[in-house]
């Protein structure tokens, strides 16, 4: 993770410089304060990056003797196809369209959405990838 955390630290000193010389050039307060959060943002990351590589083990990636054999094995969990995602979309374009056309819409769009949250959450808990 040292190598992620890097990243980001260099990403936050390159915005703590541009974003004063960005006020400088433009005097927009909306720019500014748009590269102002985006500057605390990968702040919070590179430190959040920095304790996580400081606690942890190191990584094969990490190390200058790993091999590659030791970058072997089981990555993670990837799930299959799922539609769950798909409807959790839907739902949120339907509530987006609600705002537009009516407050009905709005309601409806919600309790599609907790149905479809809900089948996003615990579809693992039933069915064909049920554990």
């Amino acid at each position: 993770m040292k190598s992620e955390a890097w990243i980001f630290v260099i990403a936050t000193v390159s915005l703590v410089i541009i974003t004063p010389a960005y006020w400088l050039l433009a005097h927009d307060w909306t720019g500014t304060s748009a590269l102002v959060m985006t500057t605390l943002l990968t702040l919070m990351v590179s430190v959040y990056l920095g304790f996580s590589a400081s606690r942890l083990d190191p990584r094969p990636e990490d190390r200058k003797d790993a091999d590659i054999a030791d970058g072997a094995g089981e990555l993670g969990f990837f799930p299959p196809y799922s539609w769950w995602p798909l409807w959790c979309a839907l739902t949120a374009a339907v509530i987006a369209l609600g705002v537009v056309i009516g407050w009905w819409l709005v309601v409806i769009g919600a309790i599609l959405g907790l149905i479809a949250v809900s089948g996003l959450i615990y579809e693992y808990y039933r069915g064909v990838h049920a554990h």
